[in-house]
């Protein structure tokens, strides 16, 4: 694990040019105030690629997860879950729902990353499953790459789509390939896509807590804020069927 050193380096590191240019068009001619969203427990699948690229910043999702928790504690609470996927032998690894942040944050503090392939089609299918069982508000993914067959990925995202679960993608780093198989994701679940880089993590942070809001409270409580996560999914939530 990072040292609160380290840790800092990660979040002030400067940006690159490519992921500011992407956050930065949510971003601009922000004005307004933070609302208090209004609604009832959502439930959020938060997915995480813990294959060995993403260590370096494993310790800021964790930060970034509790930070989700804590902007919807008075907003009627949000139960989340956590899912993974690591290792060279197709692990693949969902916890049981989680109601508060801290032992979240400890579950995810014993993880370590590990070398393997992605399966970011197991965590589509795992999402579509628990919402049968009982409806998921959300699935948030952070992932870095993409080895799979992006047919089948649409397909599972599309059975996603139909169950009215929104994916909301966000890609660490600037592979092309990679870009165009989250925004697809996101486009046939009626989700979100952002881009973001280890200087862009405060940005991140911002597009989380948006997500939390609308699992809490749905587009009503994320349209309620002006803040720079919520305009930027508005943006994308907002486009035509």
């Amino acid at each position: 694990m990072t040292s609160e050193q380290d840790k800092s380096s990660i979040i002030n590191r400067g940006e690159s040019a490519p992921a500011r240019s992407e956050l930065d068009a949510f971003l601009a001619n922000i004005r307004g105030r933070t609302t208090a969203a209004a609604g009832t427990r959502g439930r959020l699948i938060f997915a995480l690629d813990a294959t060995m690229s993403r260590e370096e910043t494993w310790d800021l999702a964790c930060q970034l997860q509790a930070e989700m928790f804590r902007e919807v504690a008075t907003a009627g609470g949000l139960d989340m879950q956590l899912v993974y996927y690591r290792g060279s032998l197709g692990e693949c690894k969902a916890s049981r729902w989680f109601s508060q942040s801290e032992p979240l944050t400890k579950a995810m503090s014993q993880i370590k990353c590990e070398a393997g392939h992605t399966q970011l089609e197991k965590v589509l299918i795992h999402a579509r499953k628990e919402t049968k069982l009982l409806p998921v508000s959300a699935l948030v993914f952070v992932g870095d790459a993409m080895e799979e067959n992006p047919d089948t990925l649409a397909h599972e995202a599309s059975e996603l789509g139909r169950l009215r679960v929104p994916a909301f993608m966000f890609q660490e780093g600037n592979n092309h390939q990679v870009e165009r198989v989250f925004r697809n994701i996101a486009e046939l679940t009626r989700g979100a896509y952002g881009r973001f880089d280890s200087g862009s993590a405060r940005q991140l942070a911002e597009l989380l807590k948006a997500v939390a809001v609308f699992a809490t409270g749905g587009m009503a409580a994320l349209a309620a804020r002006q803040d720079a996560g919520a305009v930027k999914l508005l943006s994308q939530l907002r486009r035509p069927p």
